[in-house]
């Protein structure tokens, strides 16, 4: 029988999981204070010349599915990025999808017109999706090169 990992274990993993890849690929990243709204992760070149911001969202099953909140409509900026990560069987290394945060606003809005459109009960739930995986280890997006 498979057991299900506490979500905020399955959030944590996801955190440390993208810092390790993004020092596995040459960059500095820090992971911030639980108590940091938004930002789970800085991460830098080499040279410091070029910084980011990150939130991390990790999902337990795999899927190109992830669960945001309505503020994630409104917080756009050419330096913070989303990493909405996958973890899947044990024997499997995680997805990560590396997706700009005006991207993943326009992206919500939409999908969330369109859930209205179809009959469903306005909420402060956004569901973010990649199911063809436009976004799957787009590193390159955060120009830490």
């Amino acid at each position: 029988m498979k057991t299900k990992i506490p979500s905020i274990l399955v959030g944590v993993a996801g955190e440390y999981f993208v810092a390790a890849e993004l020092s596995r690929r040459g960059y500095i990243a820090s992971i911030s204070m639980r108590n940091t709204k938004g930002i789970d992760i800085l991460a830098t070149n080499a040279s410091a010349k070029r910084s980011v911001t990150i939130q991390c969202k990790t999902n337990q099953g795999g899927s190109s599915s992830w669960l945001l909140n309505k503020k994630a409509e409104t917080v756009i900026s050419l330096n913070h990025f989303y990493i909405f990560v996958a973890i899947g069987p044990l024997e499997e290394s995680p997805r990560f999808h590396v997706v700009p945060s005006h991207r993943v606003a326009r992206d919500i809005k939409i999908d969330h017109r369109q859930f209205l459109m179809r009959g469903g009960v306005d909420n402060p739930i956004r569901k973010f999706n990649d199911p063809e995986g436009n976004f799957v280890n787009r590193w390159d997006l955060l120009k830490l090169i």
